[in-house]
């Protein structure tokens, strides 16, 4: 009896847990929508090299970095997914939102200094504190970097 008590709590325990997390992921998803938007004037190319036309022109490095972790409850069901196999969906959310939160601080940062257009833009993810056993990153750092270009000033 004493068992089922203490199933029943951690199943709720879960749901609850799922649920928040959820409700702070749309959050996100709503808050990196409207950056996006906002941000979509500054063009993005994976371009070694800008077009001859700005050839000559002020470039700086622009870079955005974050630390993205699934939520505890996330990681168990995918813990449990990992057992049967599949796509592990709460890790494609958490990377699919730090790629974009890295993109656009970038952007940001771009914007910041007048810049228009960054290219040679690339991605990186380090996962940081794995757990023992290789059970799933408690958390990943994605970085985004690019070359930008700064619009020069009219005189």
């Amino acid at each position: 009896m004493e068992f089922i008590v203490w199933l029943v709590f951690f199943l709720i325990l879960l749901t609850i847990g799922l649920v928040f997390g959820k409700m702070g992921e749309k959050k996100h998803y709503r808050q990196i929508k409207e950056r996006e938007e906002k941000l979509k004037h500054i063009l993005l190319f994976n371009e070694k090299r800008p077009p001859a036309i700005v050839s000559g022109q002020q470039f700086t490095l622009v870079s955005g970095s974050v630390v993205m972790s699934g939520d505890y409850f996330k990681q168990i069901l995918a813990g449990l997914k990992q057992i049967f196999g599949g796509r592990l969906n709460s890790y494609e959310s958490m990377l699919d939102r730090g790629r974009r939160e890295a993109i656009l601080r970038m952007k940001e940062q771009a914007e910041a200094q007048g810049a228009s257009m960054i290219f040679n833009v690339h991605l990186q993810t380090a996962t940081l504190g794995q757990k023992q056993g290789n059970q799933g990153p408690t958390c990943a750092e994605i970085l985004a970097y690019g070359t930008a270009w700064v619009v020069p000033k009219m005189t």
